[in-house]
């Protein structure tokens, strides 16, 4: 039984406007061939002036409604994304708060890259447990690329998008309960996908240089000293632990990954989501791998845009077990396993 027991009472979402992979590819410099052997075929692009703040409110309105929740009725928000704020010394969850009219909300800011969205779950059943004032929380993940520090087709793997989900987690709830989160780290990769300069470490870029002139695939043959070997073991690795941190999760809860009826991942590459689907042992339909092709990657929002897509098809049926789940910077492994 988990610790303590709330549930998703309201799911929402607000994407940025759909844009073409193969037809935008050669904006990012990166060749359409590559664009299409990668399989993403749309990512989403908010309009100019869009804050991370208002795309956070957007997907919050439409979650309270749908849980049938009034603003002034939540007692915590929370907010985690993996994107470079629009500020310096600037607290985007307030930001938050202030664009849904509630001004004196009690907030938490979480921004521990991509796994944010998901180990977030666990923060609140820390709130749930240990508040018996908190009833309510929204939990918003925005996210927004930055394209004057990385472009949102990386080396060509990728097609970062821009857009929030939005979850109403209510004490007590019956559907989509929350049951376990579990998380692995290896601090040894702490430096792997960086930005280099725009930090305290770094302000500014040697003159004539940027943030889009260091291939992250360059770091990983240097860490690996050019060797292919130790490269394949490092990728095999990663795969093998994701299945490792999501059989720890779905054993706090008496639950086979077998009995699982689908893992939503981070929207990756479907190079990656065939990977990742072949290492947990899992049929790729199970997972989002359909959804990541048409939608792009919205960091640490992927796992929450899927759901809130697989409930309004009607994917999910009463009583089954799900798990959002993936690997990212840090490096870090995490799931949280949620019961429909």
């Amino acid at each position: 039984m988990p610790v303590v027991d709330f549930g998703i009472a309201g799911l929402g979402t607000c994407l940025g406007e759909p844009a073409d992979v193969l037809r935008d590819a050669h904006r990012y410099g990166v060749a359409p061939e590559l664009a299409a052997r990668m399989g993403f075929r749309t990512y989403h692009r908010a309009p100019a002036g869009v804050t991370t703040p208002m795309l956070a409110a957007a997907a919050g309105r439409t979650a309270l409604e749908r849980a049938q929740v009034d603003a002034s009725q939540v007692d915590y928000l929370v907010v985690a994304s993996a994107s470079i704020p629009e500020y310096f010394n600037w607290d985007p969850s307030t930001a938050v708060a202030r664009e849904l009219g509630m001004r004196d909300v009690r907030t938490l800011l979480l921004t521990q890259t991509c796994t944010s969205g998901v180990l977030a779950f666990q923060y609140v059943a820390g709130l749930f447990a240990t508040r018996d004032d908190v009833r309510t929380v929204l939990l918003a993940c925005p996210e927004r690329v930055s394209e004057e520090q990385h472009s949102r087709m990386g080396s060509g793997t990728t097609a970062d998008s821009d857009g929030a989900a939005a979850v109403v987690l209510r004490r007590g709830h019956r559907s989509l309960r929350w049951l376990a989160t579990e998380q692995l780290t290896d601090a040894r990769y702490a430096d792997f996908h960086r930005l280099e300069y725009g930090g305290s470490a770094a302000p500014f870029p040697p003159e004539g240089t940027r943030n889009h002139d260091i291939d992250p695939a360059q770091l990983l043959y240097r860490t690996f000293e050019g060797d292919p070997e130790r490269f394949i073991a490092y990728a095999q690795m990663t795969d093998a632990r994701l299945a490792e941190v999501v059989d720890n999760a779905c054993a706090r809860t008496g639950t086979k990954r077998t009995e699982l009826s689908r893992i939503l991942l981070l929207n990756a590459n479907q190079e990656a989501m065939r990977g990742m689907a072949r290492a947990l042992d899992v049929p790729l339909d199970r997972t989002n791998a359909e959804l990541a092709a048409r939608l792009g990657h919205f960091g640490s929002a992927d796992p929450l845009v899927c759901l809130d897509l697989c409930q309004d098809r009607g994917d999910l049926r009463r009583g089954e077990r799900i798990a959002l789940a993936g690997v990212c910077a840090g490096l870090h492994w995490f799931c949280t396993v949620l019961e429909v």
